[in-house]
């Protein structure tokens, strides 16, 4: 497993993460018992960045991760975090005070005094272009509150704002082969700014699994059966904001292209990590054949994989069916 440093942190996270939505709410039922079996497996991969967040379950995938980490000691995961998403997301909610509210809130879920990094979880633009929310959070690094900040956006002008900030240590944004627009917008401007990029949504809700057909169906709690459309969070977060069949037919053309002993999902987990800028990818994982997948695509990463190849194939298929749907909108 590829190390690669997070921004100017002097830590260094690996090149595949684990994004842990799933263990907290919002893909059906995860239960502790299979939740620390998926941390483990992903730990005892290599993989030592966890990303979570105070509203996915309400703090139980942040008490569920503490839960975890308990049991290993000396373990040297980061933990990355994130805020701003349990009240309403309007300008006038980012408030030092609150910032203070949320971030004690998750250091009591996490079990420690200092947050690894925490990051606004998504928030309106007014708040990424404001000085003072980049003030409040300088202040929570100076009192030891935080170790370090950045800031989970939807769009490609929202990431470029954030990087502009002196102190910022990381973006997060959705990248796959469904989402391009940030290879040529955001990964440039953040490499150069020594900025870290989480690529989130890597599998474009599991459209790049591999798994799904026509007649796949998802649990009613599950957001890929509630937010199709956007009926509760930006749409752009469920299946990337692909339509679920050109979804299909996209994953299907990517598929067809590989060689045999190479997954879907494996090749596309590799490709977003060889893009030039990213720092970390965070797939979710259910299960522990799902986690160790995820970790195993880092070995394609370092060869016997034609990912020039494959890239080529990504473009086509994005500018033939995805390109005037998608590129406009994030």
């Amino acid at each position: 497993m590829q190390h690669r440093p997070l921004g100017r942190t002097g830590r260094q996270i690996s090149a595949i993460g684990l994004g842990t939505w799933q263990l907290g709410a919002d893909w059906g039922e995860v239960s502790p018992s299979d939740a620390a079996a998926v941390l483990a497996g992903s730990l005892d991969a290599g993989v030592t960045l966890f990303d979570t967040a105070d509203v996915y379950g309400d703090g139980r995938s942040e008490s569920l991760i503490a839960d975890f980490l308990a049991t290993r000691p000396g373990h040297q995961v980061t933990v990355a975090t994130k805020m701003g998403r349990r009240m309403d997301q309007v300008p006038a909610n980012y408030v030092p005070e609150n910032f203070r509210a949320w971030t004690d809130r998750s250091r009591r879920n996490l079990g420690v005094a200092t947050l690894d990094l925490v990051q606004l979880h998504c928030p309106p633009t007014e708040v990424i272009t404001s000085d003072a929310t980049y003030q409040a959070l300088d202040e929570l690094v100076a009192d030891g509150t935080i170790a370090a900040y950045g800031v989970s956006v939807e769009t490609c002008d929202q990431a470029l704002a954030a990087i502009a900030r002196p102190n910022l240590t990381n973006v997060q944004i959705i990248v796959n082969p469904f989402r391009l627009k940030p290879l040529d917008e955001v990964l440039p401007a953040a490499a150069a700014a020594g900025v870290a990029v989480f690529a989130r949504v890597p599998l474009a809700s599991g459209l790049l699994s591999g798994r799904y057909t026509a007649d796949t169906s998802f649990a009613a709690n599950d957001h890929r059966s509630y937010n199709r459309h956007g009926e509760a969070f930006d749409r752009g977060e469920t299946f990337s904001g692909v339509d679920y069949q050109v979804g299909l037919a996209a994953a299907a053309r990517l598929a067809a292209a590989l060689p045999d002993g190479v997954s879907l999902p494996a090749a596309t987990l590799a490709w977003i990590a060889s893009r030039p800028g990213v720092t970390t990818v965070i797939p979710g994982a259910r299960n522990v054949a799902q986690a160790a997948a995820n970790a195993a695509a880092a070995e394609l990463i370092e060869g016997g994989f034609d990912l020039d190849g494959f890239d080529a194939v990504i473009h086509q298929t994005y500018d033939d069916l995805l390109r005037t749907a998608i590129h406009p909108l994030w």
